[in-house]
């Protein structure tokens, strides 16, 4: 028995020993996925010589004899850094996830299928002037020189999978774009939300849902300059009816998690008047979703003509943030209505036909094929009708909708074919003055966008960029009529008249996605705006004076909350006091509403509010509840001052609920959930412990070990409402509240230094788990330190070579290792 256990024993240790060889071996091979960054790599495509210079933080400084080569490197670099992304980002937009992912990701492909994101890309591309072509196809010579000349493995996801790439296409570059605009283009979904409540709710009841911005709130730009030039939007749309109702409901199941809309930034100007320079100061943080690697890519181009410094899009040739020496521009989501859920009425004896206002039309249709991996193909027909695709045919299990005699298509500039964007960017980061900054925003289509300006000559400006449609009486609150001609749109608000401001006699202007203009202006924009908590706080600070790059961070950073400082005085006041929830109300009534990661206080109001929004919401609303569950401060405060019905519970009887009550005991609940999650002693409660940005890498997230170590987690500061953005997602009763969205990049630039512009951002450069810019800038992004893109950076600097084919190189001409 001994010598049969010793056997085992040996047999045991001699495969533990091979499976660590093996996991040794496996990494030294990923670890051949790491670029190149130093030497010469001879790169087919490109016409003379250029250089990737990296400094210590990976950020990729590109030198060039003209912009052709020097788009060419950029692509090289992108593809060095983060080519799984960009391959991901055009597989996504092209409806291809499942032909190398399986039948999981079938949905989203069909959802992009019938959207046609890819086909209006390579639509798009053939409108687009020669010399933005032609930086469009350099870029993409410059990825394939990157495919063909490395040597080893691919990125992990790659090897995973067992995937190579194809050659990069120069539409591909323009799948970003439509993507982004879908995602920052939400309130179809918000149509979509609103008509499903009316199952439940009145018409009563749903406009007190979703109250009016405040008179007194701010406004970006001040309208009482402008003459009224056009028609003011009307009034609410009509409710739909069952046989709507039973079509958008199966359209809210079927459509996927991604892309959902999640809009948020923060950008202000000052002129010289106001800052320590005597030059213009502007400031940006983009907020999107938090995820490894992140969206944004450092990036400095020099050529003997030219420089521009930011952030770029893997995928994308142009800088969508940044400077060029002469100007710097920063961006903030409008939250324009711009899209519109269109309700289509099928003829009741011809099912290939729907009825417009001037009677029935057929459907254009065409069939689209998924490839799907370890399954058989899907085949599904698309319909489109003449306000766009049929989005509720992503649902097909129901024979009652079929029998519905009722379809919704979607209607947004997203799907023009038109979209000239990308000529937008282009011209953007050439701009030199106000005037041809404003010409290139005139290009400028989709997603809409407040755009701030600042220039070296002291000028200072803003303004709404993007095609809004121009509604004919409706509000775009619910979902369009298609067969009334007064639910169509009459086109576009002209560029020239969309809200702008150049030096203002203030000398600032600012956006927290607030509302841009106040009603005076002519035309309608949205009728639902972000609340203005972040706003109140900006213009605060900076209407303060003087200005300086410290001052800017110090803003970026803040924690303060103005909805947490409105809003607990009066939950304080109201509440019921019990002796299970008087400790803390005692320690809120002492906080200073600033939300610091090393705080119980922080944890106890968001837990608090969480729990409140439930009690007074969730009984009325119903399975709706998921699509209006966020943290609504101004709602809040209307229902406590203003509607107390709200307060008692519709599922009781035996008593009416006051709102006193409802406080008390949705603290009580959340002093359980904290409790369960983080023990007893409230002393000892941490916002940190349940509020963590977690940036997880989607393609590697899900595996056991390697997910893990893919996965970038650091607890961090800020909520919904402070400029530190912090946004949970999550609920109350496991304690967590994870940060889930946030400033995706900061970007501060003084003027009169723009060489000196200041940029942080989370997770890093590389999209490579294995590298060491993997994750370096998420500390110093979370604690307030920032890294610049000066033209001549000083300390160490990884150098390599671009040469173009025909040059042979001193010792020997192979490609290097990539």
């Amino acid at each position: 028995m001994t010598r049969v256990l010793t056997r085992i024993l040996r047999l045991v240790l001699a495969a533990a020993a091979l499976a660590v060889v093996a996991a040794g071996g496996l990494d030294l091979w990923l670890r051949t996925s790491l670029p190149q960054t130093a030497g010469e790599v001879v790169a087919p495509g490109l016409g003379g010589s250029a250089e990737i210079a990296r400094d210590a933080s990976g950020l990729v400084h590109i030198r060039a004899a003209n912009m052709a080569d020097a788009y060419f490197a950029l692509g090289f670099a992108h593809a060095q850094d983060r080519l799984w992304q960009m391959e991901a980002t055009r597989r996504l937009g092209r409806g291809r996830l499942s032909e190398i992912a399986g039948a999981r990701f079938i949905g989203q492909d069909r959802m992009m299928r019938t959207l046609g994101i890819g086909r209006l890309a390579d639509a798009s591309f053939a409108r687009l002037s020669p010399e933005v072509r032609s930086g469009l196809e350099a870029y993409a010579r410059g990825v394939n020189a990157f495919l063909a000349s490395r040597s080893g493995a691919l990125p992990p996801e790659f090897a995973l999978l067992f995937h190579r790439p194809e050659p990069w296409q120069p539409a591909d570059s323009l799948i970003w774009g439509r993507l982004m605009a879908l995602s920052l283009s939400g309130n179809w979904r918000r149509q979509l939300a609103r008509a499903r409540l009316t199952e439940r709710l009145d018409d009563g009841q749903i406009r007190r849902l979703y109250p009016a911005y405040p008179e007194d709130a701010p406004v970006t730009v001040d309208e009482a300059r402008r003459a009224a030039t056009g028609p003011q939007g009307g009034g609410l749309a009509p409710v739909p009816d069952t046989a709507a109702r039973i079509v958008l409901d199966a359209l809210a199941s079927a459509i996927p998690e991604a892309p959902a809309a999640d809009t948020a930034s923060n950008s202000w100007v000052v002129a010289g008047t106001r800052t320590a320079s005597g030059k213009p100061l502007l400031a940006n943080d983009p907020h999107l979703g938090l995820r490894a690697p992140n969206v944004w890519y450092l990036a400095r181009i020099d050529t003997p003509d030219f420089s521009v410094a930011g952030a770029t899009a893997p995928g994308v040739p142009f800088h969508v943030l940044g400077h060029n020496g002469t100007i710097a521009w920063s961006m903030t989501t409008t939250g324009a209505d711009s899209q519109d859920l269109v309700i289509e009425r099928l003829p009741a004896d011809d099912v290939n036909s729907y009825i417009a206002p001037d009677g029935p039309k057929p459907f254009l249709t065409r069939e689209e094929s998924l490839k799907v991996r370890f399954g058989e193909p899907v085949r599904f027909p698309v319909r489109e009708t003449r306000n766009g695709p049929v989005v509720s045919d992503l649902y097909r299990a129901d024979e009652g909708l079929a029998a519905a005699g009722t379809v919704v298509t979607l209607r947004s500039p997203v799907l023009a074919e038109d979209d000239t964007t990308a000529e937008a960017l282009y011209r953007i980061n050439r701009a030199r003055d106000w005037a041809g900054f404003a010409a290139a925003l005139a290009k400028f289509h989709a997603p809409v966008q407040n755009i701030f300006y600042a220039d070296t000559a002291g000028r200072i400006g803003f303004s709404v960029a993007g095609r809004i449609p121009v509604r004919n009486g409706r509000d775009g609150s619910l979902p369009a009529d298609g067969t009334r001609a007064d639910d169509d749109w009459s086109g576009f608000i002209p560029p020239d008249a969309l809200p702008r401001s150049v030096d203002p006699a203030r000398g600032y202007l600012a956006n927290a996605n607030n509302r841009v203009v106040g009603p005076g202006y002519p035309f309608a924009i949205a009728r639902d705006w972000e609340e203005p908590w972040r706003a109140l706080r900006l213009e605060e600070l900076v209407a303060a004076r003087p200005h300086d790059e410290a001052r800017a961070r110090a803003i970026q950073l803040d924690t303060l909350s103005a909805a947490a400082r409105r809003l607990l005085p009066e939950m304080l006041r109201l509440t019921e006091r019990q002796a299970d929830i008087a400790p803390l109300l005692d320690r809120l009534a002492r906080w200073d509403f600033r939300f610091g990661r090393d705080r119980p206080e922080p944890l106890i109001y968001t837990a608090w509010t969480t729990r409140l929004m439930t009690r007074l919401y969730a009984d009325e609303l119903g399975p709706h509840y998921r699509d209006f569950s966020r943290v609504r401060p101004l709602l809040i405060l209307r229902t406590l001052a203003d509607d107390p019905s709200w307060c008692n519970d519709v599922a009781t009887v035996v008593e009416r609920e006051t709102c006193p009550q409802s406080l008390a005991r949705a603290l009580a609940d959340a002093r359980a959930d904290l409790t369960r999650a983080q023990g007893s002693d409230i002393a000892a409660w941490r916002w940190s412990a349940a509020h963590r940005a977690t940036l997880g890498n989607q393609a590697l997230d899900w595996l056991p070990l390697i997910g893990r170590l893919s996965r970038i987690t650091v607890a961090t500061d800020g909520d919904d409402f402070t400029l530190n953005r912090g946004t949970s997602r999550g609920g109350a009763r496991n304690g967590e509240f994870p940060h889930a969205h946030g400033a995706t990049l900061r970007a501060i630039y003084d003027l009169a230094r723009p060489d000196g512009s200041l940029f942080a951002m989370p997770g890093g450069q590389s999209g490579n788990p294995l590298s060491p810019h993997y994750r370096d800038l998420t500390l110093p992004w979370r604690d307030g330190a920032y890294v610049t893109l000066p033209a001549a950076p000083s300390g160490r600097m990884d150098r390599l070579r671009l040469l173009p084919a025909a040059v042979e190189r001193p010792g020997g001409s192979g490609p290097g290792q990539s």
